[in-house]
């Protein structure tokens, strides 16, 4: 089997909710739903107090270009607009709606019918995204339809499907692809036709061989598109990792992966590109995973966008006594939430519930010059020299280092046998040292 070449760790796969079914998470009496659901811009909120909205209804239009639409997940009405904390703690603000019954949008086809004609052109492939809010389902959320429009320059040759699923407890991926295989390799085509490509990838680990099974078999109806069992190593699901595992290309420094001519988007994205295009459902929802090795159910929940966090980690069986951290996304890139009073955005593929003993850090000593960072880094970076670099302020030094091509997976910090917080002092430098490349292109 197939994998990237450089650096990658082996951390505990721990897929404990990979046997449960999706389960549909039950909608509150009232939801909010935040404006920053996206990389970039976030959204501004296009209704007020009093509005009467529709699932689907718009309530949020695109902030700049790199932002998207941001739809009603619920019937109702508005009862206000006011700031929430999203997952890091941070105020954002939200349109609070009191659920009044379930009533749909009626362009929205909500039959379950496989639709396989694609009767949309590029363009208004790409137009249909933008209305729909799509972004990526795999946690980056880059608004979709820009991603849909590389620079003329670019030459698009294939479409790499992320079905990866890395991330250590995370199973929404895999839950999904059991549930709609057809329509995901529809969306794929779908993707195909608004890149001008005929071959597309579906890259999916091998800790899922009924995924691997399912949509291989599925896949021999559709021309063109190749199911990609990969071996296990984080951090695949990484768009410059799973391009090299899959076509054996390396996308440049500080260059973007369409470099490569290939199109990366996360199968939870082919799937909602799917159901925009051919049943014109804006994004609304999405599977989530809620696990952690003390909860009583770990589970796979199709939440609505605006449904509390603490409502599914209620449904999973509660917060465990036991409970020292819960982090919005996996392990190893998931951000520690200071609070369970959040919201389910685009983005939020799992919650995981870790118990004391693994929560808490170990204390830090000091390096012991070992290279075991050096050689887990999948960038081919010193993690070391960054991190001091990084911690001393030595700026130019990291960038002469490279600093922005850190992919911030963790790798070096899981493999540090002295413990450093690597990834923390990188972070800090690389959002330093990429301040002063935008400030000089700026100035050029």
């Amino acid at each position: 089997m197939k994998t990237f070449k450089l650096g990658g760790v082996h951390p505990a796969a721990n897929k404990l909710s990979d046997k449960a079914p999706i389960e549909v998470a039950a909608v509150p009496a009232v939801v909010a739903i935040p404006m920053a659901q996206n990389l970039g811009a976030p959204s501004k909120a296009i209704v007020t107090k009093g509005d009467k909205v529709k699932v689907g209804t718009p309530i949020g239009e695109p902030g700049g270009f790199l932002s998207s639409f941001v739809h009603s997940s619920v019937s109702g009405t508005v009862d206000k607009v006011d700031l929430v904390e999203d997952a890091t703690g941070k105020k954002v603000p939200a349109v609070f709606i009191k659920v009044e019954g379930d009533e749909w949008e009626e362009s929205i086809d909500r039959s379950t019918e496989l639709k396989k004609e694609i009767t949309l052109d590029k363009q208004q492939i790409i137009d249909k995204v933008k209305a729909m809010g799509i972004v990526g389902m795999g946690g980056a959320t880059f608004p979709t339809q820009v991603k849909l429009t590389p620079p003329p320059t670019a030459k698009p040759e294939c479409v790499i499907i992320n079905a990866v699923e890395c991330e250590p407890y995370l199973t929404s991926d895999h839950s999904l692809m059991l549930a709609h295989a057809e329509e995901i390799l529809v969306g794929v085509q779908i993707l195909e036709k608004a890149m001008n490509v005929n071959k597309a990838y579906i890259g999916i680990e091998a800790n899922k061989p009924d995924a691997i099974k399912l949509m291989s078999e599925k896949a021999k109806a559709y021309p063109g598109i190749e199911i990609v069992p990969l071996q296990l190593k984080y951090p695949q699901g990484g768009e410059k990792q799973l391009i090299d595992a899959v076509i054996g290309k390396q996308v440049p420094s500080g260059g973007l992966p369409i470099a490569t001519g290939a199109l990366v988007q996360n199968v939870g994205t082919a799937f909602a590109v799917y159901e925009a295009v051919q049943k014109n459902k804006p994004l609304i929802e999405r599977i989530v995973t809620v696990t952690g090795k003390s909860l009583k159910q770990p589970s796979n929940f199709l939440a609505r966008l605006g449904v509390p966090i603490a409502d599914l980690i209620e449904a999973a069986g509660g917060l465990p006594e036991d409970t020292g951290k819960v982090i919005s996304g996996g392990p190893m890139m998931g951000k520690a939430m200071p609070e369970v009073n959040s919201y389910m955005v685009k983005g939020c593929s799992g919650v995981l519930i870790m118990p004391n003993a693994e929560a808490r850090r170990k204390a830090a000593g000091p390096c012991i010059k070992c290279a075991k960072c050096v050689h887990a880094c999948p960038m081919g970076l010193s993690p070391n020299f960054l991190a001091k670099y990084s911690e001393l302020n030595m700026l130019a030094e990291a960038e002469e280092e490279r600093v922005y091509d850190c992919i911030e997976c963790g790798s070096c910090s899981f493999s540090c046998p002295a413990n450093r917080p690597l990834l923390d002092w990188i972070r800090q430098g690389k959002g330093k040292v990429m301040g002063i490349i935008r400030a000089r292109a700026a100035e050029a």
